[in-house]
């Protein structure tokens, strides 16, 4: 059964860091393309960040440069290292595959909050 856990959100100051974890339990993990998604109050929810089974990377523009998003495949784990936040980065972060599950499943999330 597919399962994604996301942690390690949080309140931060305009210009913090963070950085988010997600304990997946899916079978083959190595093998599939993951990514971070966020989705902000009233807006639909985005994809952020996504890794390829190989390890290359990809970021929607709104986070290219400030994100970095990871994997360890030995603990069936993606990262997500934000820094630079903005108070537009405040949105819940789920972790996915890529593209998300065909099930409809998503985690819970994790929320992240920008604000001075």
């Amino acid at each position: 059964q597919v399962q994604f856990v996301e942690s390690g959100g949080g309140l931060v100051q305009p210009g913090g860091s963070l950085s988010l974890s997600c304990q997946a339990s899916l079978i083959l993990f190595r093998f599939h393309a993951m990514g971070w998604y966020r989705q902000a109050p009233g807006k639909q929810r985005e994809l952020s960040a996504g890794t390829d089974s190989g390890g290359s990377t990809t970021y929607d523009d709104s986070v290219k440069g400030r994100f970095t998003i990871s994997r360890d495949n030995a603990k069936d784990t993606v990262y997500l290292q934000m820094n630079r936040l903005k108070p537009e980065d405040t949105a819940v972060y789920y972790c996915n595959r890529r593209p998300p599950d065909s099930t409809g499943y998503w985690g819970q999330g994790t929320q992240v909050t920008v604000s001075s």
